[in-house]
């Protein structure tokens, strides 16, 4: 009896790599838009969860939120500019630091708010960090604001 090695054949071959190409270019192009995707809902979460709580609780303690020219700096330090807060009880964020949108920017601020005018305005400009355009991502409901159709 003779024998034989096991191998593959180049035709066998090609029909592998030919497979796999096609599972790549159906599967990367799904996952590349999943990170702008999960930006948007980090900066998302930031704005409606994270400095909302943290903004909720300074307004409690001192019956204000702090103004644009406190800015969110509040949250961290007591301020000494008008009005100064009485019953400051900070930090009011846990790191103790204020965090930047995921495109690397700070969080914009505004209070009393344009847009919400019992409290404040609270956005990120986006990934491409320009005000408006329909990818900004806010704290008010409007056509341009977070959600795209």
């Amino acid at each position: 009896m003779r024998d034989r090695k096991q191998a593959f054949t180049l035709v066998e071959l090609m029909l592998v790599v030919i497979i796999i190409g096609i599972l790549v270019a159906m599967v990367v192009p799904r996952i590349a838009g999943r990170s702008e995707q999960a930006r948007r809902a980090a900066s998302q979460a930031d704005i409606e969860a994270n400095l909302a709580i943290a903004l909720d609780l300074y307004e409690l303690d001192n019956g204000n939120y702090p103004t644009t020219e406190q800015g969110l700096d509040a949250l961290i330090t007591e301020s000494s500019s008008s009005p100064v807060p009485e019953n400051w009880n900070g930090p009011y964020l846990k790191k103790r630091k204020i965090p930047h949108d995921p495109w690397g920017r700070p969080y914009k601020y505004v209070s009393p708010g344009v847009h919400n005018k019992e409290d404040y305005d609270l956005f990120s400009f986006g990934p491409d960090g320009v005000e408006g355009g329909g990818d900004d991502v806010t704290n008010w409901e409007e056509a341009s604001s977070h959600e795209k159709e």
